[in-house]
């Protein structure tokens, strides 16, 4: 009998042992894995003022990245930057994944010249696809009796922010006709879309601005009450011959009906490039090359500065090596 209590106490711890290390056992066991859901990569394009063509192209192609960020999981976003120099130097540096650039300023970075002359040349720089050209344009007040660049000698006028790509091409264009923008005028170095307000409100007679047709802050400084026209750059040849960026190109007044205008206007001009550095990786390059030229339409349709473009268009213009993912895309496309 005793035996049999004995039997039976044990049976009983045995089987509460038993339940608690259960319990013990379940309360050690790991959690049920949850779906992870990756995060996206966050890339950011450089571009320039709020009110410029720049932004407006980027903002073209972050939103057509974005439509599938469930294909390729990327976030792009657009900055506002002072232009050109600032943008390659940003991508350089890593700061920026793209930025868009004056073709001229591309082939300056490339070679070590120009702001880059200290840094020498940019070996690490890729084009990804020009977008669309710029033309050099003067807008002079019709009362400073300004109707040629061989006129604004003595007279106020706005060359650009340093760092901007137009500056120096309003450089390179007084240089061409023997102008010295630090002794022969008093040169402004605001930013051109600040330049309609400062022509109305009489503050400067005239101001260049290198930009594709049509933009928003010609066409303000075309509507006031202060008339203006569209100058003429002389010694374009001359210009052509010297640089090798350049290209010839036209103002049509016919996009501006304030100006006194009529008809096209020649100037010279560049075209405005997406570029990346060897760091941004192919997969990235790839994708944003590719949602561009895939959603052409869309693409054209986002900025009016867009409406001419073609695909093949937008392989030239372009110094740089080209980005591996954005040539991986071109010839896939069947465009390379």
């Amino acid at each position: 009998m005793k035996r049999i209590c004995v039997l039976g106490v044990m049976c009983i711890f045995g089987l509460l042992l038993a339940a608690g290390c259960g319990k013990e056992d379940e309360a050690k066991a790991p959690e049920p894995k949850k779906h992870a859901v990756p995060q996206p990569t966050f890339i950011s394009i450089g571009t320039g003022s709020s009110a410029g063509n720049y932004y407006l192209a980027g903002k073209a192609i972050a939103e057509l990245v974005n439509r599938k960020i469930g294909t390729h999981n990327l976030r792009c976003s657009v900055e506002t930057t002072q232009g050109s120099v600032f943008n390659v130097n940003a991508v350089m540096a890593g700061d920026l994944q793209f930025g868009i650039v004056q073709s001229d300023r591309q082939w300056q970075a490339v070679k070590g010249k120009s702001e880059w002359k200290e840094k020498g040349p940019q070996d690490d720089l890729r084009a990804v696809f020009s977008i669309y050209p710029e033309s050099v344009t003067l807008v002079a007040a019709v009362d400073a009796g300004i109707k040629s660049i061989m006129d604004l000698k003595g007279k106020r006028v706005n060359i650009g922010n340093p760092g901007s790509g137009h500056r120096q091409n309003a450089i390179d264009a007084l240089e061409a006709v023997n102008i010295d923008y630090k002794t022969d005028m008093n040169a402004e170095s605001v930013q051109a879309t600040e330049s309609a307000n400062l022509l109305q409100d009489g503050r400067i007679d005239a101001f260049f601005f290198t930009v594709g047709h049509p933009n928003r802050a010609i066409r303000d400084a075309t509507v006031g009450n202060r008339k203006v026209r569209f100058a003429i750059i002389a010694g374009i040849d001359k210009l052509l011959v010297k640089y090798p960026y350049y290209t010839k190109s036209i103002v049509r007044s016919g996009l501006y009906p304030g100006a006194v205008n009529e008809g096209e206007i020649g100037t010279f001009g560049v075209k405005a490039t997406l570029v990346a550095s060897s760091q941004v990786s192919d997969t990235i390059a790839y994708a944003v090359t590719k949602e561009v030229f895939e959603n052409f339409a869309d693409f054209k349709s986002l900025n009016p500065t867009h409406a001419h473009l073609t695909k093949p268009g937008m392989l030239k213009g372009l110094s740089a090596t080209l980005h591996p993912g954005a040539l991986r895309y071109y010839k896939e496309a069947g465009l390379m």
